[in-house]
């Protein structure tokens, strides 16, 4: 079948070099139109509801909101975890969906369950979907900035909430604007106990007179003189002395007692749960932008950009908008790498192929199909949704070397044909029909073979597409594209290459003796050969010791799920006491940044304490996350790497009750969204009681501390926070005729705050707040002398009916699928993944005892391993006997087949060496490298064997079928045949060599997956030049002998 599509292909050259045209001109539109991003969202499909309640302490947050909805949410279709966080105020539930869920469908789901729980949650508290993003769609961050000193921190967070928020949010892809930082400009109304007492108004009375005269309502229309006029009633509140004028009541004498008799009206900051600095130089407003999933990140980065510079022009004067993180630098920096990775792996095989073949034209062939090759790859990513990013351009670049072995095997054998002619027809020349009918018949001899042995690099990869999960979503587009790559290879081979072939493979072609360099490895070869030959079963010998001795290496391979990528920007997140006031944070977050920006290497430091205003954040306030940016590498002080740069922030921020994380943004955002934990390994304890869970993770975090390779171990702490309790005594409530609500309605009110409503300027909009004043709310004694009215008008303090004591507890609560749980955070330096973590795990098994209804989970990039492990175990076999299968059917025959999948634990050999003496672990990165190797060098078989067999053939057809003719067969398919064979080691090498060398961003990936490539490049040659023969002597010669044997018994 393929015979036939060679020669088809040839007899319609026109045909098929249109419609090469057709495919690189669509290839080319493909390839502009594919969106462009620095690694692949590995997220999972999740849905935020996020509710605010405000005023709450975490423990009713998770009592009267999250546990409702987490318990609800558990039976969604397709929800594989549901995370509960109730924090001061705010509760977040996290719906994380199984894979291939589509996003809205799962959102349209989690409404549907939500409308059934709205009724069960409390009025006050208000529920939201966040946004369609997820925390990987944090792409451009800002900060506002006034370096006049004219705007104040409330103005610049008007400026970010009413005018630059909904302006951005107006740029395609982006889903959400988060604000964070500044302050939120609030009325606020302070009463006077003691005036509210001697004119008796309630509290409930003076809310209520605020709301009444906050309104604005229009009367329909009148008509005057032919015209229609429409009538409007002005209410708003709009200043301090509208609020002032409010009336409350009137005297017996007919005196009106307003708002300002009984209140002092003022305007200050809201309370704020999120809190930004800029460098250290102190506190600042900004903003996040929030991608759309799956949108591409360039192009919404540059609309932003484009966008930001139009408003440029609209802020005040002094205030100006810095970039404070942008992730586009790291997109282009990857792709930028990775495209002249590319290019220099063209001129590399180019070179090569000219250097073998010393015919300019023939390497043309080769450098040709090349760029076809992967512009036919692009078009199916666009068409599937592939991003071009770190992981799919490396499956091309991995591909290339692999994708130029057919053209170059086949330019070779047409040469040799073209080289047999001249030597048959001295004299002519070689032109017209006979010369496509020369070329067709090398094509035909080699095609088939090469289809085959394409396919099986093809096929080798289906382990890769059933990983599953974060490991699938990081490696599938890698596998996609190295696929289409290398499948366009093959289907090239048999249609285009034949074509090239004869139109440019033309002229004064040398001979192969003439070339200098396939004379010496002839030279080499040969006698190399013969002493194989002479003892074939010491070779097989030697070739399965070196097998052997390679189990040493391999144990001592560590591993690990990813390696770090560097991303060029860095993420500090020290973990604080909880119970930390705003004050104190806003304090240690500009000390931090401020020691951050003595490093000369860095550029800006935004900090970041607590939680963007969206539901993609889901962080206490004493939590830091701190954006640092660097200056380009050339500015860096000579000898300064990014492991020195890290190392360095680590001696120079040393701040009592912090203890330092360096992370990578994005690798934290997706690990955080993933699994909930922000280090490499972490431990959950799921269980009922808070006490509980917390002395089981103390104990776990002293336990696993002793371990070698942990650099820190820490147990979020349960009940750090701290908390004033206000019991209210039933009876003495009773005996003045109040109840529980009319307590708490003080407690929540006076002490707290409420807000009652806002205030319309425009179209800004302003919360209003009413709370009784500081003097006589800061201090335990003064909380119990609080006045309290009666519905008889009598006054009792609220020490009459309230015990009211300091008390210990949750400062914020997790729960995972409805049960509460502790996390303890483990650092690992220095040392791979698996061993710490099986160390780990029987120290906290021998040390840590459980109580019954209590559970620990390991979790982090670690579950990924387990997972990664596990599936593979199962699909590398299946796809080995498909490889043997493929064999099969290129082969026909059982034993030669068996032979190729025999030296495939040779191969892998040099790959294991290669890891062990780079020091590399072996992470699912290597394990890729370890799949694409195995493919490549059962290609390699696959080629010797071609030639053995063609040359053993030839002497059986002419009758000679001894012994000596078998030794002559091999020496002529081997010998004859170094040269392709070396120029397709040659090739792969050359294609790989750029990626081991190259130190650009997300070489440190691509190194982990081209060493075992480059490493097995070492061990499989040399085993299809000399192991193959050895077998194939031993295999056939028994035929021999069996034969001659059958014809002496008969004789």
């Amino acid at each position: 079948m393929i015979t036939k599509l060679i020669r088809w292909s040839i007899s319609n050259r026109f045909l098929v070099l249109l419609a090469t045209v057709f495919i690189t001109v669509w290839g080319i539109w493909s390839l502009a139109r594919t969106p462009l991003d620095a690694i692949p969202d590995l997220s999972d499909v999740q849905v935020i509801i996020r509710t605010s309640y405000p005023g709450q302490a975490p423990q009713i947050v998770e009592n009267q909101v999250t546990y409702p909805l987490t318990t609800t949410m558990l039976s969604v279709p397709g929800a594989k975890t549901v995370r509960g966080y109730s924090f001061f105020g705010d509760s977040f539930v996290y719906i994380l969906f199984e894979d291939g869920t589509d996003p809205y469908w799962a959102r349209s789901r989690v409404l549907e369950y939500l409308n059934q729980v709205q009724s069960r949650l409390p009025p006050q508290a208000k529920t939201a979907l966040g946004p369609d993003a997820t925390g990987v769609g944090w792409v451009y961050e800002y900060a506002l900035v006034d370096r006049s000193g004219k705007t104040d921190l409330s103005q610049l967070r008007a400026l970010q909430d009413w005018f630059l928020k909904y302006e951005l949010k107006a740029v395609p892809n982006v889903s959400e604007v988060a604000s964070i930082g500044g302050m939120v400009r609030q009325y606020q109304i302070v009463l006077d106990p003691d005036k509210m007492r001697a004119f008796n108004i309630p509290h409930g009375k003076i809310i209520d007179a605020v709301q009444k005269a906050n309104q604005e309502t229009g009367g329909s229309v009148l008509e005057l003189g032919e015209a229609e006029y429409m009538v409007r009633a002005s209410g708003y509140l709009k200043s301090l002395d509208d609020f002032r004028k409010i009336p409350l009541m009137t005297t017996d004498a007919g005196v009106s007692v307003r708002l300002g008799d009984v209140a002092r009206i003022q305007i200050g900051p809201e309370m704020r749960r999120g809190i930004a600095d800029l460098n250290g130089e102190g506190e600042v407003a900004g903003g996040v932008i929030i991608m759309r999933s799956g949108k591409n990140a360039l192009e919404t980065i540059d609309a932003v950009k484009v966008k930001l510079e139009k408003l440029k022009a609209s802020l005040p004067p002094g205030v100006e908008i810095i970039p404070t993180y942008d992730r586009s630098n790291l997109i282009k920096r990857a792709v930028t790498n990775l495209k002249e990775k590319l290019i220099e792996e063209f001129i590399v095989v180019a070179v090569v192929c000219a250097l073998f073949l010393f015919h300019l034209r023939s390497a043309l062939v080769a450098i040709i199909t090349l760029p076809i090759g992967i512009l036919i790859a692009f078009i199916v990513m666009y068409y599937q949704g592939v991003n071009a990013n770190i992981m799919s351009l490396g499956g091309i670049a991995i591909a290339v070397g692999a994708m130029v072995d057919a053209a170059v095997v086949m330019i070779e054998n047409a040469h040799k044909h073209i080289e047999a002619w001249n030597h048959a027809h001295p004299g002519k020349q070689l032109k017209g029909h006979e010369h496509w009918r020369v070329i067709g018949d090398a094509a035909v001899e080699v095609g088939p073979a090469l289809f085959f042995s394409l396919l099986i690099i093809v096929l080798s990869f289906i382990p890769v597409f059933t990983l599953e999960a974060q490991e699938g979503r990081l490696f599938s587009p890698l596998a996609f594209t190295k696929t289409y790559a290398m499948a366009a290879a093959a289907g090239l081979a048999v249609t285009l290459i034949p074509i090239l072939m004869g139109y440019l493979i033309r002229g004064r072609i040398p001979d192969e003796q003439k070339n200098p360099l396939n004379r010496f490895l002839v030279a080499l070869y040969r006698p190399l050969l013969d002493v194989v030959l002479r003892f074939p079963k010491l070779t097989l010998l030697a070739a399965a010791l070196v097998a052997a001795i390679t189990i040493w290496p391999m144990t001592r391979l560590g591993g690990e799920f990813m390696p770090p990528l560097d991303e060029g920007d860095v993420l500090y997140m020290p973990s604080a006491l909880p119970g930390l006031s705003a004050g104190k944070v806003a304090q240690l977050l500009q000390q931090t940044d401020r020691l951050i920006k003595t490093v000369p290497e860095v550029q800006s430091v935004f900090g970041k304490a607590g939680r963007a205003e969206s539901a993609t954040d889901p962080a206490p306030l004493e939590m830091f996350e701190t954006m640092i940016q660097f200056k380009p590498r050339d500015q860096w002080r000579p000898g300064m790497t990014p492991e020195k740069l890290i190392q360095e922030l680590d001696r120079t921020v040393k701040v009592p009750g912090l203890s330092n994380i360096w992370v990578p943004p994005i690798r934290n955002r997706i690990d955080m969204l993933a699994t909930g934990i922000k280090s490499p390994v972490g431990v959950k304890v799921a269980g009922v009681s808070l006490q509980e869970i917390d002395r089981i993770t103390g104990e776990i975090e002293r336990a696993v501390k002793k371990v070698p390779g942990v650099s820190s171990a820490l147990a979020e702490r349960l009940n750090g926070g701290r908390y004033i309790d206000v019991n209210i005594d039933r009876d003495a409530a009773a005996r003045y005729g109040l109840n529980i609500a009319d307590v708490q309605s003080v407690v929540s009110a006076a002490i707290g705050g409420d807000n009652i409503g806002e205030t319309v300027e425009g179209l800004q909009r302003f919360p209003i707040n009413v709370r009784y004043p500081r003097e006589v709310r800061d201090s335990i004694e003064k909380l119990r002398q609080l006045p309290v009215l009666t519905e008889r008008g009598a006054q009792i303090r609220l020490g009459d009916v309230a015990a009211i004591r300091i008390d210990d507890g949750p400062p914020m609560l997790k729960s995972e699928n409805a049960r509460l749980s502790g996390w303890v955070y483990v650092d690992i330096r220095d040392r791979d993944l698996s061993s710490t973590v099986y160390d780990m795990k029987q120290v906290v098994a021998r040390e840590v005892k459980l109580p019954a209804g209590y559970s620990i989970a390991w979790s982090g990039q670690f579950e990924y391993l387990e997972r990664a492990t596990e599936k593979l175990k199962i699909v590398v076999p299946a796809t080995l006997l498909i490889i043997f299968v493929l064999l099969y059917l290129t082969f026909k025959r059982f034993d030669e087949a068996a032979l190729i999948m025999a030296t495939l634990p040779f191969a892998l050999a040099g790959g294991i060496w290669l890891l062990w003496l780079l020091d590399y672990h072996l992470s699912v990165a290597g394990g890729v490298g370890f799949i694409a190797l195995a493919g490549v060098s059962a290609e390699f078989g696959v080629i010797m064997l071609l030639y053995l067999k063609h040359a053993w053939d030839e002497r059986l057809a002419n009758g000679n079928a001894s012994e000596t003719d078998l030794l002559d067969a091999i020496r002529e398919g081997a010998v004859l045949r170094v040269r392709p064979k070396a120029m397709t080691v040659a090739v792969i090498i050359a294609g790989l060599v750029p990626i081991m060398l190259g130190t650009g961003t997300g070489s440190e990936v691509m190194q982990r997956i081209a060493a075992p490539m480059v490493g097995g490049m070492i061990t499989a040659p040399l085993l299809s030049m000399f192991v193959v023969p050895a077998v194939y002597l031993l295999l056939r010669r028994r035929q021999i002998r069996a034969a001659g044997s059958a014809a002496a018994e008969e004789n």
